[in-house]
């Protein structure tokens, strides 16, 4: 009798044990055996610092601007090396103000973003000379800055592609400007060539202070397009060879992303969230872009992709190509620059053509 009733609790237990796991535990699910990689990268919302989400969530307070040395003195205008601050850099960088009668409010603004120069190389007063010219006679403050780890700004030369240094330079940049005691804070716009156009067009959808921008030759597509067309032969009359530098600089960059995000088929949400022409929707005012149909080093595709992301979302886009010229529009320069000094006038001096 005793062994029969220890057996009917023995049974009791056993059975009491799988209903309590069968109806009150849940094991913790893991991913299904059967879900792709690509899927599992595809849940992922990573911050990253490139990333233009996390870039809008910084801080960039700036600096004064501190005069380094007096220059010789343009046609109608002062110059100056100056410095300022970025994320604790002392950053150097070319200033011109215009001479004669400072506007009530200040001078208007163009923050200028020159393109790839090895950084060894750069020299603060050297080339751009014409460009900053045209705009600096014309009645702007011109700044143009030399990102860190160019000339003798301090810091390391990072890349404008797969790191966001050199925008938060220019980020920069746009809060010193405000701060100076010539320039109108509510007037300024934003000029870049080539690499300065893909820093042109992060800045503009990151914050709201920019007016108006004008982009040459800018890389400015997607992460796919720079990856799959960039050195295209269909898309170049003469393929650029990038050097042994900028390979080492870039390749290495984009291989750490897919290593760590996956590629642009596996992930495609985190390729747009760092890549400023998906967010063509909040850029913060009209853009004209040039570029020459001969360019070599950076083709057509990009300004006409930007042009189409403009258009689709409503923005304010105007592009101009000029027929067999090349990456610095060399044969159509005096028509370029009045077209992009005509169009600062009306967006960001709101001055109404005649």
């Amino acid at each position: 009798m005793i062994r029969n009733i220890i057996v009917l609790i023995i049974i009791i237990g056993i059975l009491g044990y799988f209903v309590i796991n069968r109806f009150f535990f849940k094991p913790p699910v893991s991913p299904s055996s059967s879900q792709s990689k690509k899927e599992q990268i595809q849940t992922k919302e990573p911050q990253v610092p490139l990333s233009v989400a996390y870039m809008r969530k910084q801080k960039y307070s700036g600096s004064d601007i501190i005069i380094e040395q007096i220059l010789f003195p343009g046609s109608n205008y002062d110059r100056y090396i100056v410095s300022y601050k970025s994320e604790g850099l002392k950053i150097f960088a070319l200033l011109t103000v215009p001479q004669g009668l400072k506007p009530k409010n200040g001078w208007p603004v163009i923050i200028f973003n020159h393109g790839y120069i090895p950084p060894e190389q750069y020299r603060t007063t050297e080339r751009y000379i014409a460009y900053t010219d045209a705009f600096s006679r014309n009645g702007y403050i011109i700044f143009k800055s030399d990102y860190r780890g160019h000339g003798n700004s301090e810091g390391k030369p990072e890349g404008a592609y797969y790191s966001p240094a050199y925008t938060t330079d220019i980020l920069n940049a746009v809060s010193s400007v405000k701060k100076y005691k010539d320039a109108d804070p509510e007037k300024i716009g934003m000029w870049g060539h080539s690499m300065g156009g893909m820093i042109t067009l992060r800045t503009m959808v990151t914050t709201s202070d920019i007016k108006a921008g004008v982009i040459w030759a800018g890389v400015v597509a997607s992460y796919e397009d720079l990856t799959n067309n960039w050195h295209h032969p269909d898309l170049n009359p003469r393929p650029f060879i990038p050097s042994e530098r900028e390979q080492a600089t870039r390749r290495p960059g984009r291989q750490s992303y897919i290593d760590k995000y996956g590629t642009f088929e596996q992930n495609p949400s985190f390729w747009q969230s760092i890549s400023p022409i998906s967010f063509a929707k909040d850029v913060s005012g009209p853009i004209q872009l040039h570029h020459g149909t001969a360019d070599s080093e950076v083709p057509l595709l990009f300004s006409q992709k930007l042009d189409n992301a403009m258009k689709n979302t409503k923005k304010q886009v105007e592009l101009f190509t000029y027929e067999g010229d090349d990456h610095n529009l060399s044969n159509n320069l005096g028509i370029a620059l009045q077209r992009s000094v005509e169009f600062f006038d009306k967006y960001v001096k709101n001055v109404t053509p005649n």
